[in-house]
Order: structure tokens, then C-alpha cells, then sequence
């Protein structure tokens, strides 16, 4: 299984580095990502403007352009016959409303409409914990496995969310969940003429059973998304 791996961290982020780390052990690994992170990005492409591709090993690519553009770039000159498109794994979560600004989910969402499946892996942050990127490539391994052997949907793909637990906690179990409706809170602290979005996050709107309701009862939120 031929595996495409990009982020919109950056190429050289850990959470891709872990991802990597996990896709190795179930299949052919090839790596094109954004030379700079372009978190918040969206689905935004580029269509007038060059695109510098630089290879840094057999295996590894980067690119100076946006997510959307990597999963563009390879499937159409570095490696077209991708069997699935892994995006990931990001620093914060991508929960509910997220996956529509997200650049991560944006890069397997293009994905899908060339056909190929896609699975978005992010990770929750909590503002008193550290990432710990080798315990959630040892979570991503088993989900994985799980995800790429479900006969896929056309027009759709998974959006994962991986919880941030306190050291030395178990493997959290991973639940099918429905995407939460509720928008991001909306504050802004003025500054100036300026103003600074300061919306807590981890006290957005949830409903019982959705994805962000799941991930911060700390288990790994797995969400069908249908796009087409």
C-alpha cells in the first residue's frame, strides 16, 4: 500500500515525523509536505504562482505552496498511484467546525477529489501538557490499521483526533462519532486599532457523543466526513 504523507505544520514538524513513524509499519511511506507550516490555511491552492518542489531524500519532498497544493504536486507528478492520502499528524486539535479552516483536513479532502482516500490525524492540546509524539505514534499504529482495511466510501474520508492525556495513561480507545455543529466561541480582545482572537477553545459549545465531546472525555475521536 502506497501511503502519501503531508501536514500543514511544516515538513519538518514532529506530529509529521510521528506520523511517518506510524504509516511505516503499514505501509510504502512517501512524504510531501509544506516547507513552512500554514496552520489555519484552509483549502486554499496555488494557481498563479510558481511552485518550488525541493526532493530532501528518495522518499521526502518540500514544497512552497499549502497542503492542498503538496496532495496536488504529488498526485500528479511524484506519486500518482497513491493508494491513500494520510495528513498529519497536527499540533492541536481539528475538531468539529475546525475541519472547514483546517489546512490538514483540507489536504485529504483534496485528496478525495481525485479519488483517493484520506485519513486527517490531529492532536488535541492542552495548555498545562506537553505533546508527547512518540506515545501518539504508538496510538496512531492500531487506528490506522483499523481505518485502512474499512472498504472505503467514495466522497468521504476520516477526520482523527487523538486525545492529550496525562503521562503514563493507557491507550485510549477509538470512537466512531458524529462531527459537532457548534461554531468556535467568538472573543476578541481589542488592542488598538486591532484586535486579537482570544476564544477558549476547550470551552467551545459541544454536544454529548460528538467528536469534541469524545476527544476531551479523552478517547480518540474518528469521524466519517462526507464530502461528495
Amino acid at each position: 500500500m502506497k501511503l502519501l504523507l503531508t501536514n500543514d505544520d511544516g515538513v519538518d514538524a514532529p506530529g509529521l515525523a510521528a506520523l511517518a513513524e506510524a504509516a511505516r509499519q503499514v505501509g510504502d511511506t512517501i512524504i510531501v509536505a509544506p516547507v513552512e507550516g500554514h496552520s489555519g490555511c484552509g483549502h486554499r491552492v496555488t494557481t498563479n504562482d510558481e511552485l518550488l518542489v525541493t526532493q530532501h531524500a528518495c522518499d521526502r519532498f518540500a514544497l512552497a505552496g499549502t497542503p492542498a497544493d503538496c496532495v496536488r504536486v504529488a498526485l500528479h507528478s511524484v506519486v500518482p498511484e497513491v493508494h491513500w492520502v494520510l495528513a498529519g499528524i497536527n499540533a492541536g486539535g481539528n475538531l468539529g467546525a475546525d475541519v472547514w479552516h483546517s489546512g490538514t483536513v483540507a489536504a485529504v479532502r483534496e485528496g478525495v477529489l481525485h479519488g483517493k482516500p484520506g485519513i486527517a490525524l490531529s492532536h488535541y492540546r492542552r495548555r498545562d501538557r506537553e505533546f508527547d509524539w512518540q506515545r501518539a505514534a504508538a496510538w496512531t499504529v492500531p487506528l490506522l490499521r483499523d481505518l485502512l482495511a474499512r472498504p472505503w466510501q467514495p466522497g468521504t474520508f476520516w477526520n482523527v483526533n487523538l486525545p492529550n492525556l496525562e503521562a503514563g495513561a493507557q491507550a485510549p480507545p477509538m470512537v466512531i462519532c458524529p462531527l459537532d455543529p457548534h461554531p468556535l466561541p467568538l472573543s476578541y480582545r481589542r488592542e488598538g486599532d486591532r484586535l486579537r482572537y482570544n476564544g477558549n477553545y476547550h470551552e467551545r459549545r459541544r454536544d454529548e457523543g460528538s467528536d469534541v465531546s469524545v476527544c476531551f472525555g479523552g478517547e480518540i475521536a474518528a469521524t466519517l466526513i462526507r464530502l461528495l
